[in-house]
């Protein structure tokens, strides 16, 4: 197994590369160039474009070939590579390790790793929150209506979960915003960002104070988390409780179901001790994906709350050409992508004893 996991984690590197070169290219060949947005926006005189077309040149290297541009960015990002001592290229370069760079954001003026820094808990929180919602709800809704399969539960969960299913994110985050947080309606949610704009005056805690409520930080964060939370997490469950109702009926008409129950094992010991394991297999293969899958959906759902996060910095970052932090994101997006199918990889072995990597 450990032989196993270094060779994943060595074979990440080429599909890294691979990622990146794509999204490089895209970036690179867009009409308009890297600094079109950033001309268009500030409205410059066909002299002050000219300057700042200069800078960008200067600055990014965008006179030189496409295939040098990227090369260059792979050093800059790489521990391993050439340290750039403002020499020259390759023979005042030393070759060894580095410390990765990844430039300056475009967009803020600040280096790509803090903007991230920022971000990237934001959208990992909702994430974290959501994982487990999903699959609580999908393993315990699944397995009751397979063992009530064809009684009012299964009839009702499916046709529910199929509804769930077929409704767009962005039309059922608008409809919260429209109805929970319209002050025309019900007004039970806030609309936008995570935090009350007088949350850094509040206690961590619910308390009273001079006889008033006073919800507190963290009933605050929870409060503004509901609606964001719903919105990732109403299709997942609803995809992954058909799936596990699925694969524990097959289970149950399988040989090793029907030989347990001719030692006499009761229905509950079948599927707890000898389904379920075999159910997993299926949902672990879907949990490779899900957490990249997750961190897109977040591009609708922190754009429609106004969140912070990853999906919304993206949105931004690909508006304004910032390339530097467009590929930063995808760097970071890919290493989690690649990190999950790794271990959705070892859970299988863990789950079934039949799969082995020696």
């Amino acid at each position: 197994m450990f032989n196993y996991i270094i060779r994943r984690l060595l074979l990440m590197i080429p599909t890294l590369i691979g990622i990146t070169l794509v999204v490089f290219f895209v970036m690179a060949l867009s009409p308009g160039g890297l600094s079109a947005r950033q001309e268009t926006d500030q409205g410059l005189s066909p002299e002050g474009r000219k300057a700042l077309e200069d800078y960008y040149n200067r600055r990014y290297g965008l006179n030189n070939p496409k295939y040098v541009q990227y090369a260059h960015w792979l050093n800059h990002i790489s521990p391993i590579g050439f340290k750039d001592h403002g020499i020259g290229f390759p023979s005042q370069w030393n070759f060894g390790l580095k410390t990765p760079d990844f430039g300056d954001s475009s967009m803020t003026n600040r280096p790509v790793l803090d903007v991230m820094a920022e971000a990237l808990p934001v959208t990992l929180l909702l994430n974290l929150i959501t994982i487990p919602i999903v699959y609580s709800i999908s393993i315990f809704a699944g397995i009751y209506a397979a063992r009530h399969r064809g009684k009012t539960f299964d009839h009702v969960s499916g046709t529910t979960f199929l509804a769930l299913w077929s409704l767009p994110t962005i039309w059922v985050g608008v409809m919260l915003l429209g109805f929970f947080c319209n002050e025309t309606h019900l007004k039970w949610f806030p609309t936008a960002g995570l935090h009350d704009l007088m949350a850094s005056r509040m206690r961590f805690l619910p308390s009273f104070v001079d006889g008033a409520f006073d919800r507190g930080n963290l009933f605050d964060f929870a409060w503004h988390l509901v609606l964001p939370i719903i919105c990732l997490t109403y299709g997942g469950f609803a995809f992954l409780s058909k799936l596990m109702r699925a694969t524990i009926l097959e289970n149950l008409s399988a040989d090793f179901a029907r030989t347990a129950r001719s030692k006499g094992l009761s229905e509950s010991a079948i599927l707890f001790r000898h389904v379920l394991g075999n159910s997993l297999v299926p949902l672990i293969t879907v949990a490779a994906s899900i957490l990249p899958a997750l961190l897109g959906g977040s591009v609708i759902v922190e754009r429609i709350f106004s969140i912070q996060g990853m999906g919304r910095l993206m949105i931004e970052a690909i508006f304004q050409r910032d390339r530097e932090l467009v590929m930063g994101q995808t760097v970071i997006v890919s290493v989690i992508s690649l990190l999950c199918l790794i271990v959705a990889d070892v859970c299988y072995a863990i789950v079934d004893p039949r799969v082995s990597y020696e």
